[in-house]
């Protein structure tokens, strides 16, 4: 394992971290209901949301954007890791709301699609033009859990389309660097999916492995889960893997997938910030801290935040 560093720790399931210019990381607190910021050691509350916030991201004119998955039942065991359950009591609905990070506005943008409501945004991520993609994983009860899939919205909350349906559990979510591609990692079969764009918003349409036109990347053997992803300058798809805890790259240009293992067996997510995007943040979310180590291949520049 690289050298790693921890900035932080007492966090309630960090996810969603975003490097910010000024050195700081936001993130979420799932467990907490909140978007946080950690500086120097300090974490401090930019906007109590209430319910799950699960991802977020920068989008334009100083908003950023969060998936919030309405909440879960939380269970504590005896070392003191919590793990997220099923669907809670108070489940407050999934939405995705953005946060005002200059005001400190607070706004729902999106609770429905079509009608239909709603059930586990987790992650999201925006392409060049100001629209974003986002996964919803769904919810599970006792006996039965939701079919859900992947949205295409615009930022000001005047559209909004289901474009893949139904996926196993979406969850993290990303672009290739020319934005020809979107992949999509499902948490229960621990497959990276890649589907070719015609365009902002719009899947080409052509088949690959699967009928929706979801090509497989090839992935690594055992058991393991995935959660959510960052995309490298080189193309490369670094997702936060479960189980055997830590940062699977996967290669949709081809070759074999490689693991960097970290002391966490439930690494939610990754960014990439610091001089030349080559240091990797990364969550360790039953552990509750934020960790940093040195990374071989520098980070993709987002849309609204690195640019």
């Amino acid at each position: 394992m690289s050298e790693t560093t921890v900035l932080a720790t007492g966090l309630r399931f960090p996810e969603g971290p975003i490097a910010m210019p000024d050195g700081s990381i936001i993130l979420v607190e799932i467990a907490r209901g909140t978007l946080s910021r950690v500086s120097d050691g300090e974490i401090s509350v930019i906007a109590d949301l209430g319910g799950g916030p699960n991802g977020a991201a920068m989008g334009p004119e100083d908003w950023c954007y969060v998936c919030n998955n309405g909440g879960f039942n939380w269970i504590e065991t005896p070392s003191g890791r919590i793990l997220p359950g099923e669907e809670p009591d108070n489940y407050s609905g999934g939405r995705i709301e953005r946060v005002n990070l200059v005001t400190g506005v607070v706004e729902v943008l999106y609770t429905h699609c079509n009608g239909q409501p709603l059930r586990g945004p987790n992650d999201l991520v925006f392409d060049r033009t100001g629209g974003f993609w986002f996964t919803d994983h769904g919810k599970t009860r006792a006996r039965e859990r939701d079919r859900t899939g992947v949205f295409y919205a615009a930022a000001d909350g005047s559209y909004i389309e289901e474009a893949i349906f139904p996926m196993e559990g979406p969850n993290g979510i990303g672009l290739s660097p020319a934005e020809d591609e979107l992949y999509v990692a499902e948490t229960p079969t621990g497959r990276l999916w890649a589907y070719e764009l015609a365009g902002p918003g719009r899947l080409s349409g052509e088949r690959r492995d699967k009928a929706d036109g979801g090509r497989l990347v090839q992935g690594r053997p055992g058991y393991y889960l995935f959660d959510s992803l960052a995309v490298d300058a080189q193309g490369n798809v670094c997702v936060a893997t479960i189980m055997n805890g830590g940062i699977t790259i996967l290669k949709p240009g081809g070759g074999a997938a490689e693991h960097v293992p970290t002391e966490d067996i439930l690494t939610t997510n990754i960014c990439f910030g610091g001089e030349g995007l080559q240091t990797a943040f990364i969550t360790l979310s039953s552990t509750g801290q934020l960790i940093s180590m040195p990374w071989e291949t520098p980070g993709l520049a987002l849309n609204f935040l690195n640019k």
